[in-house]
């Protein structure tokens, strides 16, 4: 199992020691390096930014939302990247959750898998560079119809690297996974767990038996954001990780759409993820932390004693996943890393 490392997004500002970070990551033999938006710094610029200091690691989005920009522009920032890393690029998307879609970025939500099979249809047809991108679609047009008439189809004036760029998908949901499994090369879990792996692991063949599906999950990347703390305290490690759970459950989506509850409860934690919404989202943070079990930290995480992790470890390489994705700064990557060799 190959190991990445996941910077994420920026808080209130740049993250502290990045580079260095993934300097010490590439140095340890990670394979993959991660950046991340949401509604503050953008995914590409701080890839680009702590990349140029690399060689070999590759550079990979997770995510970059689709509804931030056009699929060309995308598509344009995907070239972009892949020529300046010499071809290590990797273009991760997601279609985020209606919260953000409508209310930062002022786009309609309604039917997010039919827009992203669109989205990505386009992303192909620009780095093929086959021929000029047309298309006539639900959700996107090229040319656009009803303006001046003038639009013109176009294809890139650059050259991609990689007609094959591979690309990505951020996804929580059954259908989504499957999408996955049918029109990309990856998929980006969030919250996975090896008790999960036999309902995903259905998801995504259901999308690889689809007519013109892309490949088989032999040769399908599978890279889970997955929590490594190596401490000799469980519950403490744990404490570390469950404000971010208690953001994820009860905040980041609206009550009667938030994927990531869902994930959770489907994992057995139904009545945990309502609780943990309903405390979060009545302002009681603090009560929505103490509220999530240690042992759905477990479920979801790698943490404790080395041993502990080394054991454990043995139980996620039997599932889809193909790389781990860890956070922390260089420190705590070189303890994580060690944990995990066997």
């Amino acid at each position: 199992m190959k190991l990445g490392f996941h910077l994420g997004y920026w808080g209130s500002g740049p993250i502290p020691g990045a580079r260095e970070s993934v300097l010490e990551a590439e140095r340890l033999g990670f394979d993959s390096v991660w950046s991340a938006e949401a509604y503050g710094s953008d995914a590409f610029t701080p890839l680009a930014w702590v990349g140029s200091a690399t060689s070999r690691i590759k550079l990979g989005t997770n995510i970059v939302q689709m509804s931030a920009r056009t699929p060309t522009a995308t598509a344009m920032s995907a070239l972009t990247m892949d020529h300046l890393s010499g071809g290590r690029f990797v273009l991760g998307l997601g279609a985020s959750g209606p919260q953000v879609v409508e209310g930062w970025y002022g786009q309609p939500y309604p039917k997010p898998l039919a827009r992203t099979r669109e989205y990505v249809e386009i992303v192909r047809k620009v780095l093929a560079r086959e021929e000029p991108v047309t298309i006539d679609g639900q959700f996107f047009q090229l040319p656009l119809k009803g303006g001046t008439g003038l639009g013109k189809p176009l294809k890139p004036t650059v050259h991609p690297l990689r007609a094959d760029l591979p690309i990505y998908l951020a996804a929580e949901g059954p259908k989504n996974v499957a999408l996955a499994a049918e029109i990309c090369d990856g998929w980006l879990p969030l919250f996975f767990s090896p008790k999960s792996d036999g309902f995903y692991r259905a998801a995504l063949e259901e999308g690889f038996a689809r007519p013109g599906a892309r490949g088989s999950l032999a040769d399908f990347e599978v890279a889970a954001s997955v929590p490594v703390i190596v401490h000799d305290d469980v519950e403490e490690a744990a404490s570390f990780i469950k404000p971010a759970l208690a953001l994820y459950i009860g905040g980041m989506g609206a009550k009667s759409v938030n994927f990531h509850h869902d994930v959770f409860a489907r994992l057995g934690y139904a009545d945990v993820a309502d609780k943990v919404q309903e405390l979060y989202l009545a302002g009681r943070k603090e009560e929505a932390v103490k509220a999530i079990p240690t042992s759905l930290v477990e479920d979801t995480s790698l943490i404790g004693p080395a041993e502990k992790i080394r054991e454990e470890l043995g139980a996620w390489e039997a599932t889809v996943v193909t790389t781990l994705l860890l956070r922390g700064d260089a420190g705590s990557l070189a303890k994580a890393a060690k944990a995990l060799s066997c």
